[in-house]
């Protein structure tokens, strides 16, 4: 059993994505999923009379509405940076909708390519071509900073109060690989992140991403940091986000996969990443 586990947790270290274990140890660390050897062909877009990205107007930081009304977020930089990348700025347009009438835009024509945060799993498989992901989201351990974990995590957790949100994934994943830390579950996330701040837990496992914002804000009263990880586990928190297009637009989706290498080599992810993610949350 034990030596199953280990292999378990091996196996989630691996899946972490990162460029090796000095960008791991490093800080701020960027996620990178791309190969720097592997060469990409640049499709031809010349055909191309418009791109237009449809996203979304209420999802910040990804996409959301400015004080001034301006459609802004991670999203909307991204895909401008794709655009230049692909040499069709002045064909490319990004357009900001309610969540539920996307696929119904997309399916009227009125968009090309959809960067909302699109579920990859088979349903939305049967509507749309996915790029590769260009951001998935790990699970990550938090802990007072006051206190001191060692590797391997998941021997140093044996026995703690690890918070959780209850009937989460994040949950089902805390008890299939760390079975050893014992489980407190919460119905709300203040309530978790008040019981690490005050010490009546010892640890928090959940969403990477929404915990560097609790930690980044004021509401964390600076206790706190990340220990241990990042972990990826598809099979618990999917596949992350891709850029969708319609299912017949297999060239479209070969345009996104080498904008988004040639971004992410270039250091302009990192720069968008940090921009809106000053946590980083890898």
């Amino acid at each position: 059993m034990h030596r199953t586990l280990t292999l378990l947790l091996s196996a989630l270290a691996i899946m972490t994505g990162l460029a090796g274990s000095a960008a791991r140890a490093a800080e701020p660390s960027i996620p990178n999923y791309w190969d720097e050897r592997e060469r990409l062909p640049k499709p031809d877009l010349s055909d191309v009379e418009r791109l237009r990205f449809l996203t979304t107007i209420d999802f910040p930081p990804f996409s959301f509405l400015d004080g001034q009304g301006r459609l802004s977020g991670f999203h909307v930089d991204l895909a401008r940076e794709v655009c230049r990348e692909l040499d069709i700025v002045a064909r490319c347009q990004i357009q900001g909708l309610p969540w539920d009438e996307l696929d119904t835009a997309m399916a009227t024509g009125q968009g090309e390519a959809l960067i909302a945060g699109t579920p990859i799993n088979a349903q939305t498989r049967e509507s749309y071509l996915f790029s590769r992901p260009y951001l998935r989201f790990p699970a990550r351990f938090v802990v007072r900073k006051s206190t001191t974990l060692y590797e391997p995590l998941y021997k140093a957790i044996d026995g703690k109060r690890t918070g959780v949100m209850a009937g989460t994934a994040h949950e089902a994943m805390l008890r299939r690989y760390f079975p050893d830390a014992k489980a407190v579950t919460f119905t709300k996330p203040e309530w978790l992140q008040d019981a690490l701040r005050e010490g009546r837990i010892d640890g928090i496992f959940g969403d990477g991403m929404r915990l560097s914002f609790w930690l980044a804000g004021s509401a964390s009263q600076n206790c706190c940091r990340f220990a241990g990880g990042p972990y990826l586990a598809p099979e618990f928190l999917g596949s992350g986000l891709a850029i969708a297009v319609k299912r017949d637009d297999a060239v479209l989706a070969r345009a996104f996969d080498f904008a988004l290498r040639e971004i992410s080599v270039n250091g302009t992810f990192a720069e968008l990443y940090l921009k809106y993610f000053p946590v980083s949350f890898y």
